[in-house]
């Protein structure tokens, strides 16, 4: 656990350092199947000014003048696939930014187009979640979380979008990089929030034996001396601890039946959320299960906050505030 001036500060930190480079969007369109839509392969520089790759889609209408905009982020393994995976925001009317994670993609047939060339720096368990875990400078989610935040930023630029109604969205990884993005980025106006993963940890021995939760379980085991050092940086990227410093409407979601992403951790990581929210819990749901009547909730939620003019907010490591 670190005390709320540690907290702010790495934040503060990780951001400066992030913000001293150009974003450098750049955008080339796709000739795609879409009918009434237009999608661009879109990237910009991330975390150690790597690219990003990302889709970004615009319904027709966008000459009509800024739309908002939802940013979603993929599940743990996957990519931002192709881009008729991610019709559904642009039907509604939406332009929609489809980011990936570095690194990942191929689980669920969606594919990735981002690298990431950081080096290993100590043993770890195969997969995303131990990398860099000794350090919190080194992790491999503070240049995943900064990516997401800058993502946020690069659908900002874009002249079709309104910077004042971007949304973020995602499940699972997904809805823990939407958090933590609507968190640290001051531009977020809405978030959805399903499933968070890295909420609410226990200790390293106790999560979950189910993927990725599994990959930090078998560091505890193969390294137990090193478990406590672990989990000391992972409590800067638990997504319920930065929770307690959410600014923007979000909508949460957990499924009753998760095996995965607790049930418990989804409702710790909403109790603390000290901004406006809503919570949806699907007692029968499974972890990920399609579900059309959270996709409704979805659309009329962001159709009500999008309704409001957004008021102007910072992100708590901007001002120091210390929740």
């Amino acid at each position: 656990m670190h005390d709320s001036e540690e907290f702010t500060r790495f934040w503060r930190a990780t951001f400066e350092e992030a913000d001293a480079a150009p974003l450098d969007v750049r955008l080339t369109e796709q000739d795609t199947a879409l009918a009434g839509a237009t999608a661009y392969d879109l990237s910009f520089a991330g975390a150690h000014g790597h690219r990003i790759a990302a889709w970004l889609i615009l319904p027709g209408g966008a000459e009509a003048g800024p739309m908002p905009c939802v940013v979603r982020f993929p599940g743990y393994g996957e990519g931002r696939g192709h881009v008729l995976d991610s019709v559904l925001w642009p039907a509604l009317g939406y332009a929609t930014l489809v980011v990936d994670a570095r690194g990942q993609g191929g689980s669920g047939g969606r594919a990735g187009s981002t690298a990431d060339p950081v080096g290993l720096t100590h043993p770890q368990v195969p997969g995303f979640t131990t990398r860099g875990i000794l350090d919190p400078a080194t992790y491999y989610y503070r240049d995943v979380y900064v990516d997401a935040v800058r993502a946020v930023a690069a659908a900002a630029e874009h002249p079709a979008v309104d910077a004042s109604r971007i949304a973020t969205a995602g499940c699972s990884q997904g809805g823990q990089l939407a958090l933590a993005a609507a968190v640290l980025s001051p531009r977020v106006a809405a978030a959805l929030v399903e499933s968070p993963f890295l909420a609410a940890l226990p200790d390293l021995p106790r999560v979950p034996d189910r993927q990725p939760y599994r990959e930090l379980l078998r560091f505890a085991e193969f390294y137990p001396e090193l478990a406590a050092r672990a989990s000391r940086t992972l409590g800067l990227f638990d997504v319920a601890e930065l929770a307690a410093h959410g600014r923007c409407p979000a909508l949460f979601s957990v499924a009753g039946q998760d095996q995965r992403c607790l049930p418990e951790t989804g409702y710790a990581t909403h109790t603390r959320y000290p901004a406006p929210k809503r919570l949806l819990t699907w007692p029968r749901a499974e972890h990920a299960a399609p579900n059309t009547p959270l996709r409704l909730a979805e659309a009329e939620f962001l159709a009500d906050v999008f309704s409001e003019a957004a008021p102007h907010a910072t992100a708590f490591w901007q001002e120091g505030h210390h929740g």
